[in-house]
């Protein structure tokens, strides 16, 4: 397996195909739950954008590079003045390389530093175990599970994960 580095850049309007690539398949089936098309993803890519010139920012997206290929989008989110949450969606393909750990690590690097957190929290689907390795290998502990609501009125309980900053 390629166990290249991975790099994380802002997203522009020119990535839009590359997500609607990203988001298909099986990489949606326990995230979003559905493909997300042309339109819809220039769409996501503004919002992303608009987002990131907001102050106080609470908003960053980064699309995850490999081979100079997009090949997935991490985003965090500050939920309270010390705390964010992370989020990954990687194209199938490329699954099982370590690039989601990479990014993740990257981004807690950086929720840590720039952005000031002290805390890092996360979720996944039950049904999707890889996403809780790709956490625990980028340091997270799993914390229990949350509740959340699925498309069709069922709950689903969510893996629930978290990183705290380990101050000197």
């Amino acid at each position: 397996a390629d166990r290249s580095m991975v790099t994380l850049r802002a997203l522009t309007l020119d990535d839009a195909p590359a997500l609607t690539r990203i988001y298909s398949g099986a990489s949606v089936r326990h995230t979003t739950g559905r493909p997300l098309p042309l339109d819809q993803a220039q769409e996501k890519i503004r919002s992303a954008l608009a987002r990131a010139a907001e102050t106080p920012r609470v908003q960053w997206s980064w699309g995850i590079l490999a081979a100079d290929e997009m090949i997935g989008l991490i985003a965090l989110r500050r939920r309270s003045p010390v705390m964010g949450t992370i989020s990954c969606i990687l194209r199938e393909d490329t699954w099982g390389n370590g690039h989601a750990t990479q990014a993740a690590q990257q981004v807690v690097a950086f929720a840590f530093t720039t952005a000031g957190l002290d805390r890092v929290e996360a979720m996944h689907h039950p049904d999707n175990p890889a996403s809780g390795r790709v956490l625990a290998k980028a340091g997270f502990t799993r914390t229990g599970t949350t509740d959340h609501p699925a498309a069709d009125g069922a709950v689903v309980p969510y893996d629930t994960y978290a990183i705290q900053h380990r101050t000197s």
